[in-house]
């Protein structure tokens, strides 16, 4: 599971596992969340509001980066690093 990138205390992954929709997982303070690429909304989990607002604001400027790193990891080649927030 590649983390992609990392701010704030947040840890971005994308895994080479995952089917189904393009989406990535953060994890803050010990909870994960998974969220669409396309849409950005939740699938699952959950993180707090401030962290999860850091979250929408980065995936939504690195909406491109983010639909490689998906393509890379079905393809099971290594994940480019995604720039952080700020």
């Amino acid at each position: 599971m590649p983390r992609v990138c990392e701010f704030f205390g947040i840890a971005i992954y994308l895994y080479y596992h995952e089917h189904g929709i393009a989406h990535f997982h953060a994890r803050h303070a010990g909870r994960e969340v998974s969220i669409a690429i396309e849409d950005l909304s939740v699938l699952g989990g959950s993180i707090s509001p401030r962290a999860m607002g850091m979250v929408i604001e980065w995936a939504a400027l690195r909406r491109d980066e983010l639909r490689l790193g998906w393509r890379q990891a079905r393809s099971y080649k290594p994940i480019d690093r995604i720039e952080p927030l700020g």
